[in-house]
């Protein structure tokens, strides 16, 4: 039997519930299984409630954020297709004529012309002599040249021919890491009066890139039947945006070139060609590379790769070494030309090129990059020529004078 006290009372036993006080057993027991899953969830979470809440505020705050950073993107978007419906409707009146005020530049035509303007200025003279038929193109400076490299400037050189007919090519030297070069050179081109009439001069200006094919930064072309040949034109022009017609591409070759004067060795490493033409039924083409030295403007020496099956981009790496003296260097020049070759009818001629010291533009620069730098292989790739634009500055003659006529030649032809 218990001992009770004499001054302690006793109260009656109740029950009390054995649920959580923060329990409610008398709500919905979905919503009870939930809050019980989520108090799991966040206990098996190695961090204090606060900073597990204060996470989920940041995060909601940051999907606030983007949504409101969508809706105003979304609202801009509308407003400016409005604006422009509503100046397109404005374009015409009633009569479907435009008026004089729309010719006056906006904001829109602002732009565009700063876009147009990006590409430079091009400073030309043109020079027609009729009683030797001559026409004078001068290449003089140019200015704000779009930079087409990393470091903000470009290496620019200007290609010029007449079309439609593009006998002849020529290039200036380049300049390098310059948007402002002066060139200050003259090309001169025959061409008849009649034929002056209907011709275009075309002055293309171009990024130079040794590894790669050069890009062009912009072009002008003028029409040489609205000019007045009473006296010497020259004048300032801005690029324009390049024709994507007309020009027929011929391919790339990659070659190397090195020159060690003291063993009088001039080695031609034929590397590898791309986008060559096609110019078999079946789209491609088998193509060979030829390398002929010409001296004094005559036939002298030549070799030839192997041919390279059913594709537009072989890949050759072979090299041919020939004997030349440091005195005949100097009137060497070097010309490389791809063929398709046939087994049964005439091989064809699919481009061509030469350097030397008739040549200029970009194979006059590779010509002196080989002298400059001896017994080092200097490579570069070349856009390819037709050959009559070739044959119209290098002419060559047809016959090798007589072995004991040229005792500097140093042994027969090989």
């Amino acid at each position: 039997m218990p001992i009770i006290h004499p001054n302690t009372t006793t109260l009656p036993v109740t029950d009390y519930p054995t649920t959580s006080p923060y329990t409610n057993s008398t709500g919905n027991p979905i919503a009870v299984a939930a809050v019980d899953f989520i108090n799991n969830l966040l206990n098996k979470i190695p961090l204090p409630r606060w900073a597990i809440y204060a996470i989920f505020v940041a995060g909601g705050l940051l999907v606030l954020l983007c949504c409101l950073c969508i809706c105003v993107k979304c609202c801009c978007k509308g407003k400016k297709k409005k604006k422009q419906q509503k100046e397109n409707i404005n374009l015409k009146g009633a009569d479907g004529k435009t008026t004089t005020a729309l010719v006056q530049p906006d904001v829109a035509d602002v732009d565009y012309g700063s876009a147009k303007r990006q590409r430079g200025k091009l400073l030309y003279s043109l020079d027609y002599n009729a009683a030797q038929s001559e026409l004078t193109v001068g290449i003089k400076q140019a200015n704000n040249l779009k930079a087409m490299d990393l470091g903000g400037t470009s290496d620019p050189y200007v290609k010029v021919y007449i079309g439609p007919d593009k006998s002849k090519t020529f290039e200036t030297k380049v300049f390098k890491s310059t948007l402002n070069p002066v060139f200050n050179e003259q090309f001169t081109f025959q061409i008849a009066k009649s034929s002056l009439l209907k011709s275009t001069a075309v002055m293309k200006v171009f990024d130079f890139n040794r590894f790669s094919k050069h890009e062009i930064i912009g072009e002008i072309r003028v029409q040489l039947c609205n000019v007045d040949w009473n006296h010497v034109i020259e004048e300032w022009q801005d690029l324009a945006e390049p024709a994507k017609f007309e020009e027929e591409n011929l391919g790339e070759i990659c070659f190397s070139l090195r020159y060690v004067p003291t063993n009088a060795k001039l080695t031609v490493g034929i590397l590898e060609a791309k986008n060559l033409k096609s110019m078999d039924a079946g789209g491609t083409s088998d193509p060979y590379v030829k390398v002929q030295l010409a001296l004094d403007k005559r036939k002298w020496r030549k070799k030839k790769t192997s041919v390279k099956k059913k594709t537009l981009n072989p890949y050759y790496n072979e090299s041919f070494t020939f004997d030349v003296s440091f005195e005949q260097i100097q009137r060497v020049n070097l010309v490389i030309s791809v063929w398709d070759h046939d087994a049964l009818t005439r091989n064809d001629a699919m481009g061509k090129i030469f350097l030397g010291c008739d040549a200029a533009g970009n194979q006059l620069k590779h010509w002196a990059d080989m002298l400059s730098n001896p017994r080092r292989p200097v490579a570069q790739w070349h856009s390819l020529l037709t050959a009559e634009q070739v044959n119209s500055t290098l002419v060559l003659k047809r016959k090798l004078p007589l072995q004991n006529k040229l005792p500097f030649l140093g042994g027969p032809p090989t």
